[in-house]
């Protein structure tokens, strides 16, 4: 299985992917075909920002758990999703929790700051914050969202509005493309965001 770093924020491992699947083929197929209402449009294929949307979404948690795409656990939340203004935008919107060490300005009173949950299957660098576990003060729980945009080449058309190995294939392509594209333009700011003292 590969690792986190700190520039990477989503993983994926094919092999396990096959290895878990119930067909032999992908687990993540199997996935696509329960929500195939999410991957067309009357019958027709969706467009190429819906379709990222919608692969991005059935390939994360909570629809795959585990993912067949694993986000890294300290991120609260990693979408691709359709900008308002425009539906055939792609968006990637990253939510990350922040320590209050990251202020330029600290608050005074010392409220409560984000906990970190830590699990066996979890790299201690990389730890989910969650909301403290006691609540005896006022806490201040800060996060920080980055949105990205997609360039248009990293989408395409799909093919076909059915689940198959084709539409498969497909939806394995761009959550790949999604994947690497947010490692390499979102994964530096992120990790300079987190350097800022929010460890």
């Amino acid at each position: 299985m590969p690792e986190f770093t700190t520039r990477t924020l989503a993983l994926i491992d094919d092999i396990d992917d096959k290895e878990r699947a119930s067909d032999g083929r992908s687990r993540y197929g199997s996935y696509l075909a329960l929500n195939a209402r999410h991957l067309h449009d009357d019958g027709e294929p969706l467009s190429p920002a819906a379709f990222a949307a919608a692969a991005w979404r059935i390939a994360t948690s909570p629809v795959m758990a585990p993912g067949y795409v694993r986000i890294r656990p300290d991120l609260a939340s990693f979408a691709a999703q359709a900008a308002e203004y425009d539906p055939d935008v792609l968006l990637l919107r990253l939510t990350v929790p922040l320590r209050h060490q990251a202020l330029a300005h600290r608050p005074t009173g010392r409220p409560a700051d984000w906990s970190t949950y830590r699990s066996a299957w979890t790299d201690e660098q990389f730890a989910a914050r969650v909301e403290p576990e006691h609540f005896d003060r006022t806490a201040l729980l800060l996060t920080a969202e980055l949105i990205r945009p997609v360039p248009d080449e990293l989408l395409f058309d799909p093919s076909t509005a059915r689940p198959g190995p084709r539409m498969t294939h497909e939806a394995k392509q761009v959550v790949h493309s999604l994947a690497e594209y947010a490692n390499t333009h979102v994964g530096p700011a992120v990790a300079s965001l987190l350097a800022g003292g929010a460890r």
